[in-house]
């Protein structure tokens, strides 16, 4: 008998955007142990942290199988009949990047996802489970802290419908330089999805600046937002509008959800239209006088 375990691992930005965890590396550990029944069916989500070198070197005789999460989060698993399907595993996930990040690490972090019993179906000469995950905002936003990248996500509507505003671009800014951060595009439900990396601040760490009064550093700017309409400045922000509370510091995973009001472009005469109404108005009479007027 074999094993077979195929799932999909994603993490939110915020409530109403998620994204893949693409190219990251799972891998599957026989567990070290007894475990109590009660204590995996309380929370086996729970304790999402990263696990020094050591510790996984320490256990690198009790990996199962690895595999490559595909660009959609994808996974697919397979191993021989090693332990008893209703003992649990260990699953933890590698990352060496995130999307968003300039740079990649020399080597992969490997965080603990979850302490588990899959629910196997047998088929054949085979187990069958499945499993999927999604990694809250919380915990996906101090990751991508260590990786020095940030996600901005939210929706983009008219000022005074509410609408939806698709195909507007939507520009991030750092008010303490007034520099882009990076930019992103709604689609056709007025969502909109942006990166940008530490490598946009001032250095490794941004500089040092005065609030209220005090001196501080952070290494997370404030931010501020235009967007534009084919071209058209249809919101135009100055950094002033960063010192709102959600701005300030803003989170390695972001939600800021936007309105302004769309371009109105007047529609272009067509050329035969435009010479009709030049020639009516008399510029085109007094560019080609000398040949519609005798003397």
């Amino acid at each position: 008998m074999s094993y077979l375990l195929i799932g999909n691992i994603s993490a939110l930005i915020c409530e109403e955007c998620m994204e893949p965890l693409a190219d990251a590396r799972i891998r599957i550990y026989l567990p070290e142990g007894p475990h109590d029944p009660d204590v995996l069916a309380r929370g086996i989500f729970k304790d999402l942290h990263q696990i020094p070198g050591t510790e996984v070197r320490a256990k690198s005789e009790r990996l199962l199988a690895e595999a490559e999460l595909d660009s959609n989060g994808n996974f697919c698993l397979s191993w021989d009949e090693l332990h008893l399907f209703t003992e649990p595993l260990e699953l933890d996930i590698c990352l060496n990047s995130v999307p968003g990040a300039r740079n990649t690490r020399d080597g992969r972090a490997q965080y603990h996802l979850s302490t588990f019993v899959p629910h196997w179906k047998r088929d054949r000469d085979k187990y069958l489970a499945a499993f999927a995950y999604v990694v809250p905002a919380e915990k996906w936003s101090a990751i991508r802290r260590d990786f020095g990248a940030w996600a901005i996500a939210g929706t983009v509507r008219h000022a005074d419908t509410g609408e939806a505003l698709r195909t507007v671009r939507v520009e991030a800014y750092n008010a303490l330089n007034d520099q882009l951060l990076g930019r992103g595009y709604t689609n056709e439900l007025g969502k909109y999805k942006l990166y940008f990396s530490r490598d946009k601040l001032t250095g490794s760490r941004m500089m040092q600046i005065i609030r209220d009064g005090r001196y501080g550093i952070t290494d997370s700017p404030d931010v501020y937002f235009r967007i534009f309409d084919r071209g058209i400045p249809v919101l135009e922000e100055d950094g002033s509008k960063a010192q709102r509370p959600e701005r300030l510091r803003i989170a390695h995973c972001s939600r800021q959800n936007l309105h302004a009001r769309p371009a109105t472009q007047p529609r272009k005469p067509g050329t035969f239209t435009g010479w009709i109404n030049g020639f009516i108005s008399g510029k085109v009479r007094t560019q080609h006088k000398g040949r519609y007027v005798s003397y």
